[in-house]
């Protein structure tokens, strides 16, 4: 086939893929907003690691996307490399809000009904040195549990400040519970170790946070965190999810 007709073939069908998927979106001001994250601390050392997740990126692929500040700005440098070459690429979010900025960017959002991903980009609060994590500051661990189990392969982004000797050491194991079973789930929780348990408090409204599905969060401290402590909270009635990732494996990227 003639490389050049083969080039200007593709090139047609991105962009009326680009000009159906851009026909269905909004165009007020709010549908192109980015978040805004504040300070990002370690921001080079982020910007570092986003220019090598983006490296990662082939055409045709479907990318299951994580959230926080360190996906938000590899997400902003894959984006670019998605436009610029034209990649068909498709994107799964794992919380609404990346879903909105997907859609700022200009990229093709699905779900995990829609396709598997081929991999999966996130972030971490703790990583130990057998590659465990602390995952569920922003509050979206369900989801991007969800996502990174459905991905053969994971890529974390980190820095130099998520690296601990074991997990536990800086934050609680952040639990999604429902709201009428949070007493009892604190309950089962003391029993496995827990030293300290409390609910999240929200910090742009009164009372405390409630995720996407509409639940609590629990932050609970332990002094030991073991290979078997992911499987017993899960166990516990009226938990939806926790935010250890304990033997996931994924693939480390830092600065």
């Amino acid at each position: 086939m003639d490389k050049s007709k083969d080039k200007s073939k593709k090139s047609l069908l991105f962009s009326t893929q680009t000009d159906y998927i851009l026909g269905m979106l909004w165009t007020n001001p709010l549908s192109k907003k980015l978040p805004d994250y504040g300070e990002i601390t370690n921001l080079e050392e982020k910007k570092t690691v986003a220019a090598k997740i983006a490296s990662e990126v082939k055409d045709g692929q479907v990318i299951g996307v994580g959230s926080g500040s360190t996906s938000f700005l590899a997400l902003q440098a894959i984006a670019q490399k998605v436009i610029e070459k034209q990649y068909a690429c498709r994107f799964i979010p794992s919380s609404r809000e990346i879903h909105m900025t997907c859609l700022a960017l200009g990229l093709n959002v699905v779900s995990l009904l829609d396709a598997r991903p081929d991999w999966y980009f996130d972030g971490a609060d703790e990583i130990d040195t057998n590659h465990n994590l602390i995952k569920g500051r922003g509050g979206a661990m369900t989801r991007e549990k969800m996502v990174m189990v459905a991905s053969p392969k994971t890529f974390i982004l980190a820095d130099k400040t998520k690296f601990v000797q074991k997990l536990g050491m800086k934050f609680p194991i952040p639990v999604e519970v429902n709201q009428e079973s949070a007493n009892y789930v604190e309950v089962e929780l003391l029993k496995l170790g827990a030293t300290e348990t409390m609910v999240r408090p929200a910090k742009g409204k009164d009372g405390a946070i409630v995720t996407e599905s509409g639940h609590f969060i629990l932050d609970a401290r332990f002094a030991e965190v073991g290979a078997d402590l992911e499987k017993k909270i899960k166990s516990i009635t009226g938990v939806i999810e926790s935010g250890l990732f304990w033997g996931y494996n994924p693939e480390i990227i830092s600065s």
